[in-house]
């Protein structure tokens, strides 16, 4: 019984990895999940930004559980939820280059001070490691910044 006490209650929430030089990898980050406090729920977004250097990832195919390295992720891309709606959030459409050739467009929508609230403020905070990017309504990706070439700010649609 006591055992339980210690316990954090978290699920598993289903991402896609691009891992340096590893490639795609699927599986599943561990979110801290209140149902009693939704403020005190994670996304993946605050799991991926912490400040460890390693993310536990629980794999399928092979069923196993992986510790990796923050600084080798390139990106992680997830389903979009509730939690990672931004309300009056400053809205930024841009293009990113990446370091492996691909090009990701989408949208940063994030609360900024207003006299921070430039893209390029946003791309230099110095507290997050991994920008959210909306590729769609859906689809939101975790970029690392020390992966981004260029990043292009893109007229607002």
């Amino acid at each position: 019984m006591t055992a339980n006490i210690l316990k954090i209650n978290k699920t598993p929430h289903q991402v896609r990895l691009w891992v340096h030089p590893e490639g795609l990898v699927i599986g599943s980050l561990f979110i801290r999940n209140d149902n009693t406090d939704p403020v005190a729920a994670e996304s993946p977004y605050e799991v991926i930004n912490q400040t460890e250097p390693f993310v536990v990832l629980k794999r399928e195919h092979p069923d196993e559980v992986r510790f990796y390295n923050r600084t080798s992720i390139i990106r992680v891309e997830y389903t979009a939820s509730e939690k990672d709606i931004e309300e009056k959030a400053t809205t930024l459409h841009c293009r990113l280059m990446m370091m492996d050739g691909s090009i990701l467009e989408g949208t940063i929508s994030e609360k900024l001070p207003t006299d921070q609230s430039r893209l390029y403020d946003y791309l230099n905070k110095t507290n997050v490691r991994f920008i959210r990017l909306f590729l769609n309504k859906k689809e939101v990706c975790l970029v690392n910044k020390s992966y981004i070439i260029q990043v292009s700010p893109l007229a607002d649609d």
